[in-house]
């Protein structure tokens, strides 16, 4: 329970005291995990002034958090501020007056620990789960984006080929991109209206980032290999709450979210929206081979900047429905649309300059979300909805550009630069999909989960040149694919909680039809149906009260998706002959922490995994294009750790970590038989994060403070392409780098609002920093960032 430690005394209303008024106001308080009340709500009005009296006082209250589990909670209260006045034979004494006193410890039997921010994120971390979890609070003051924070998590890498807007691979204990799964409060996260993938989403509108390595609860319906990624946004209706950020920073970038809510308590009826709004022209230097500036036809390392790169991202989400009744926990219908359009400015070398070629897309549907805890021990939670995206591609470029953005010849008989030919793609896709999660509490320590997940997909497209030159159109054909997962799960508590574990099953289910366009015309009719089975085990075993262990299993699959099979019209052609994917995933970790000692807070975990795959699907690059391609066999084997250590009085914080992984191709066959035993290549191995967070309260007023923020990351140097092959001193090396950021922030707080100004200088010593080779990102950067909260 809180504990109050600052009792401020409430003037007590002058016509109350006149009249000799006595009265007690309930005030329903919210607490952070820092003990302080960020709101006060009277629940039952008496008038004659003492309402607004008691909530200007109890706003100045200090608590001892509560806690759970021995860690700082948010809560929520019920506090009776009592108001007596004098004894009427003393009224008349000038040194006679009202008073106002503490209330009794009633008020602990009202508490209610709200299931947000770090008691759901403990609560996950100490599970059996194999799980992560990244709470984003701080560094939504940061003007960072998400794939900035979440590459600062252990095991987590993530690559870019620019600045904002450009594509990304996340990689998690050596597996990428489409072998782990993204979600966004439980839907997936192409079909949620987010723009240009995870590492564009604005950190603003997320709370909390829960990693799974490997070993993938049933109630997400996934049929990933590596792992999944889960955003969940703000969780808490109650109230009416608005809130804003506005960042502006290098490269003309600008950035603005926005989100607002209400609920009628009452009713439990809510309305909230949320949108984003991001440009960006991405124009920062670079060091390329270009003609030198004189005109004599010379090549020289030149310094550019670029000038087709620029990126422009928008959204907006309105959700409406019913919480917190005896008929629904929660009944809520979500309409959205977003879309993002994006120029391109180089190959993937980062060698030949584009200055016409651009791609985008444009989305838009909705879910529909119930929740409910019946009798006996049963819940449901069911969402189901349908998007609609439209992906384009253009290349009608009539010049061949330098890197200075010159036109330097036309292009003679016909525009288009990457293929040789005029490109016009436009690709729609219709997808409906489901989750069906059922729970049963079959005994008070023991639970039984089944969760079903179909996913229909509907793709037509067309090369709208082509056409118009009366030419076969490749994406004319009709393609659909149908997939169902189903999962059955079943959860022990043990020993007073000392043991917990979760037993699950799998079946996976995939029906793909597709028409694949012949030489000599026509097309040719492919069906695919594919059936497997999975199955897997977590377990944490709680050897002290702050030392336990943690391992899992999964035998996991992974079903090839929409844009592997056909291709996303863009840079990928398709592949038909496609198999599924399958990897033995296991993980090993161990985690020590103490809190509120007197050498601070310190936290500390290793995590050992291995990966066995077959049939590993591998994006392959070509010249102008890419196509996913199967790997026979690969193996991963990988160990990662994290330190974080909290001083005394929060002034001082200091966080680390490091992965090491080792992925290779295991299989003699195939198209990669001759690089057996061969570390796959393009993909970073070992790579490092730290951080040391100053931390000053109380600066200028009682609830604000001010923060200094240093990070740095450093990547070892690996090679692009096989190693084994060639001669080391003439390979292609993304090469070792270590990229430093510094963060100001400072936040003030009042009674309804909350203002936190940031200022940021990423990449501080202005380092060469690539992810892919030859692809440079940008150099130092300044942003400023203002982020408004206000709620009642």
């Amino acid at each position: 329970m809180p504990k109050l430690l600052e009792f401020v005394e409430a003037a007590y209303p002058a016509q109350a005291k006149q009249d000799h008024l006595s009265a007690k106001v309930f005030l329903r308080l919210t607490l952070d995990a820092q003990g302080t009340v960020t709101a006060a709500e009277v629940l039952e009005p008496v008038g004659h002034g003492f309402d607004e009296a008691a909530r200007e006082a109890a706003l100045r209250f200090r608590f001892e958090p509560a806690k759970r589990n021995g860690t700082p909670v948010p809560s929520r209260i019920v506090y009776p501020y009592e108001f007596r006045p004098p004894p009427p034979s003393s009224a008349q004494s000038s040194n006679d007056s009202a008073s106002t006193e503490p209330s009794d410890s009633s008020f602990g039997e009202t508490i209610e620990v709200m299931v947000e921010g770090e008691s759901v994120a403990e609560r996950r971390r100490q599970s059996a789960e194999a799980v992560q979890v990244l709470e984003v609070g701080t560094v939504q003051r940061e003007a960072v984006d998400l794939g900035e924070a979440l590459a600062r998590t252990e095991g987590v890498s993530v690559r870019r080929s620019g600045g904002l807007g450009s594509t990304s691979r996340f990689s998690l204990a050596g597996f990428t991109d489409e072998q782990i799964r993204f979600f966004i409060d439980g839907v997936p996260l192409e079909l949620a209206g987010y723009g240009a993938g995870l590492a564009n989403v604005p950190v603003n509108l997320v709370q909390r980032v829960e990693t799974y390595n490997g070993v993938v609860p049933i109630r997400f319906g996934a049929d990933a290999l590596g792992g999944a990624v889960h955003l969940e946004t703000d969780q808490d209706f109650q109230g009416t709450r608005a809130s804003a950020s506005y960042e502006l920073g290098s490269y003309d970038t600008h950035r603005l979210t926005a989100s607002v809510r209400h609920l009628h308590e009452p009713t439990g009826f809510l309305v909230r929206a949320n949108g984003y709004f991001d440009v960006t022209q991405n124009d920062y230097l670079v060091d390329v081979d270009a003609e030198a500036a004189d005109g004599s036809g010379k090549l020289q390392r030149v310094r550019v900047h670029r000038f087709h790169d620029a990126y422009r991202a928008g959204g907006v989400g309105i959700e409406t429905g019913f919480v917190d009744q005896s008929w629904a926990r929660r009944l809520l219908l979500r309409i959205f649309t977003g879309a993002y359009d994006k120029e391109l400015q180089n190959n993937v070398e980062m060698s030949i300059p584009y200055g016409e070629v651009e791609y985008g897309e444009t989305s838009g549907g909705s879910t529909v979300r119930f929740e409910q805890i019946f009798s006996n021990g049963l819940s449901a939670d069911m969402i189901a909805g349908y998007t609609y995206r439209r992906n384009r591609f253009t290349d009608l470029s009539e010049c061949a550009y330098d890197w200075y953005g010159r036109c330097i010849f036309v292009l003679v008989g016909q525009p288009g630069i990457i293929e040789g030919r005029p490109v016009e793609r436009v690709i729609g896709q219709h997808t409906g999909f489901a989750r069906l999660n059922l729970g049963w509490n079959v005994a008070p320590l023991q639970k039984l989960r089944l969760s079903l997940a179909p996913t229909f997909a509907e793709r037509a497209g067309e090369d709208r040149q082509l056409q118009a030159a009366q030419l076969l159109d490749p994406l004319d054909g009709e393609r659909n694919l149908f997939s169902l997962v189903s999962g059955l799960e079943y959860e022990i508590d043990a020993f007073e909680d000392r043991l917990e574990n979760i037993l699950f099953v799998k079946d996976y289910l995939q029906r793909a039809y597709g028409e694949k366009p012949l030489d000599g015309g026509g097309f040719a009719v492919t069906k695919r149906n594919l059936h497997q089975v999975g199955l897997g085990d977590s377990t944490r075993l709680r050897l002290s009260p702050g030392l336990y262990a943690k391992a899992s299993y999964e035998w996991a699959t992974r079903l090839p998706r929409p844009d592997e099979f056909f291709g996303d019209g863009l840079l990928i052609i398709e592949n038909l002959s496609l198999k599924h994917e399958i990897s033995h995933n296991i993980n090993l970790g161990l985690t020590y922490e103490t809190r509120e000692t007197s050498a601070g807070d310190f936290r500390t975990n290793v995590t050992g995994f291995g990966r066995l795959a077959d049939q590993l699907i591998v994006l392959t690059p070509q010249p102008s294009y890419s196509v996913y391609q199967n790997v026979n066999a690969a193996r991963s084997l990988g160990v990662s750790g994290a330190a974080n250590w909290v001083s005394p009085g929060k002034y001082l914080s200091l966080d680390g970590n490091a992965t090491w992984q080792d992925f290779r191709n295991t299989s003699s066959e195939g198209n990669y038989g001759a690089f057996v035993d061969k570390r796959i290549p393009n993909r970073p191995y070992l790579w490092a994060n730290g951080s040391a967070r100053f931390q000053y309260s109380s600066l200028m007023t009682p609830r604000d403070e001010l923060a200094l923020t240093w990070n740095t990351r450093y990547i070892h140097k690996f090679f692009r392409a096989w190693e084994g092959v060639g001669r080391v001193d003439t390979k292609d090396v993304i090469p070792s780098q270590w990229v430093h950021s510094l963060s100001l922030t400072y936040v003030t707080r009042s009674d309804s609002a909350t203002l936190t100004w940031s200022a940021d200088a990423q990449n501080l010593t202005d380092a060469l920093a690539y992810d892919f080779y030859g692809v440079q990102r940008p150099g130092r950067s300044l942003f400023a960032k203002l982020t408004v909260d206000f709620g009642t």
